[in-house]
């Protein structure tokens, strides 16, 4: 009977037990599959991002819609309990997996670029992403939520640095992280930068700066952490002026992005270095700085024709070249004093400066020829006024005195006083005769004689003393005069090539 019912039993199923077999490996491979999804009763469309193929074909329902809450996805990752699992180390299921961390920098503002420190002061804007192998879930059993946003302390994040920075971000730091449902994690955060840039200021204030900002880990090397930039130079720098709300006394031009490996002791590490360009608007310095210097040094050209038997025009001129000195110390504030080179505007002021100290000395020596003459001149005045108080202030006492005497010295002041040629003889006859009227008729005749001789030497010595005044003082005044017109010619043809120099070098440097 048992052996007849097993016959039948063998003949209804066909002779085979493999459906059994089969059903015992779809349990077993359900099982191993819901092991693989971590958390509790997650089943859904959703692929696992965090498989290898990517798919499932164990589709199950889903859970009862009423797990709509952050509370319960943080309970199916299990955040509010084990926390430190996530913070502790990389998210990573093997710890030769490489954590990949998309970054993405954009220019928000230039609030200040030190020259003299050399620092420059950006406001931007931070992206990063990263997979956190540890985290998912699937949206359906929890009413369609694929995000959610933490604590930034309650996850972990890449030790992102910038090698660049001198001074400890001002602006607070964006306290959240967002997390999706597929464990990507998204960190952004604004910074206010204070970091270290090279300036070139050869070309000031018509210079292009280039300000670079590096971005790596701190202890991870680049089999740990790996940085990949987003977006391409072209389309930062796109975005960069779609955002740009302030940029200070700058221009913002391009922004590039690199990826490199730097080496950093005994091991490689990952590096994302953007490049800044800017830049400045030199309008400003056009109308405050050169320019000026420019209208003092045409004062100084115009100061030729002030007169220089005074002193009003050294005077001038140093005033002039005392503003001059006054620019170059306002210039020697703004200026670094670090440069490779000295910066052409520096060249512009000191060539200026050359130029007024030429034209004051010039001034000096030929106030000092001016003075000379006028020296000389002054000299010859005194000798005529002495002479003439000799020959006409005489004591009475020399009346006593014979007529031989008398006779002798009326010839020797007739000699030295400058006696007109058109006086008549019977002048000087009468003084004679008050003397001695006696004596008077006799050597009338002589006397007479010796007046009509003083009278031919008088006519010819008077145009000699005359022209022997006017010689001296009249050199030095057409020394003067050649000297200021030769200096001149001399003086406008130098800065002219100067300035024409200067300023052709300005703009090739500028347009490189």
């Amino acid at each position: 009977m048992i052996l007849t019912g097993f016959l039948f039993l063998l003949f209804f199923t066909g002779g085979s037990t493999s459906n059994y077999s089969a059903n015992t490996e779809l349990i077993d491979h359900q099982q191993k599959s819901n092991q693989s999804i971590e958390g509790e009763g997650s089943t859904s469309s959703y692929p696992n991002p965090h498989d290898n193929d990517h798919t499932r074909k164990d589709v199950m329902k889903p859970d009862p819609p009423d797990k709509c809450s952050y509370q319960d996805v943080l309970k199916h990752l299990n955040l509010s309990k084990n926390k430190d699992l996530y913070i502790m180390v990389r998210p990573v299921k093997h710890y030769k997996e490489t954590t990949r961390v998309h970054l993405q920098m954009s220019m928000y503002g230039i609030l200040d670029v030190r020259e003299k420190d050399q620092a420059f002061v950006p406001y931007i804007w931070i992206y990063m992403g990263w997979q956190n192998q540890h985290i998912w879930w699937n949206p359906p059993d929890f009413c369609g939520l694929e995000k959610i946003v933490v604590p930034t302390e309650a996850l972990w994040k890449p030790d992102l640095t910038i090698e660049e920075m001198t001074e400890k971000d001002k602006a607070p730091p964006v306290p959240f992280l967002t997390v999706r449902w597929s464990g990507k994690i998204e960190f952004r955060n604004d910074q206010m930068l204070v970091s270290t840039c090279k300036m070139q200021v050869y070309k000031f204030p018509f210079d292009i700066q280039s300000c670079s900002l590096s971005f790596k880990s701190v202890v991870y090397s680049d089999k740990e952490v790996k940085f990949e930039a987003i977006l391409d130079s072209s389309k930062i720098t796109r975005w960069s002026n779609d955002l740009m709300r302030t940029q200070y006394e700058w221009l913002f031009i391009s922004m590039t992005v690199k990826e490199t490996t730097v080496n950093n002791f005994s091991y490689n590490q990952s590096m994302i270095i953007y490049t800044i360009k800017m830049r400045r608007r030199s309008v400003l310095y056009i109308a405050n700085f050169l320019v000026p210097v420019l209208f003092f040094f045409c004062l100084d050209l115009a100061s030729f024709l002030i007169s220089d038997s005074g002193g009003e025009k050294l005077g001038f001129k140093i005033t002039v070249l005392l503003a001059v000195t006054v620019m170059q110390l306002i210039l020697n504030e703004i200026l670094p004093s670090s440069s490779d080179r000295v910066p052409l505007i520096a060249v512009y002021c000191i060539g200026m400066f050359g130029l007024m100290l030429l034209s004051l000395l010039e001034t000096i020596l030929v106030m000092h020829l001016v003075e000379k003459d006028s020296a000389s001149q002054g000299d010859e005045a005194v000798k005529d006024q002495s002479l003439s108080e000799d020959c006409g202030d005489k004591d009475d006492k020399d009346n006593m005195h014979s007529y031989d005497g008398k006779v002798k010295k009326w010839t020797d002041c007739a000699c030295v006083c400058d006696v007109s040629t058109d006086e008549p003889p019977s002048e000087l006859l009468s003084v004679a005769k008050e003397g001695s009227s006696s004596h008077l008729t006799e050597e009338s005749h002589a006397l007479e004689k010796v007046s009509d001789e003083l009278r031919e030497m008088i006519k010819t010595l008077v145009p000699l003393l005359d022209s022997r005044k006017e010689e001296k003082p009249g050199y030095w005044t057409k020394v003067t005069k050649i000297i200021n017109k030769c200096f001149f010619i001399f003086y406008a043809t130098a800065a002219s090539l100067f300035l024409i120099v200067i300023f052709s070098v300005w703009s090739t440097a500028a347009d490189e």
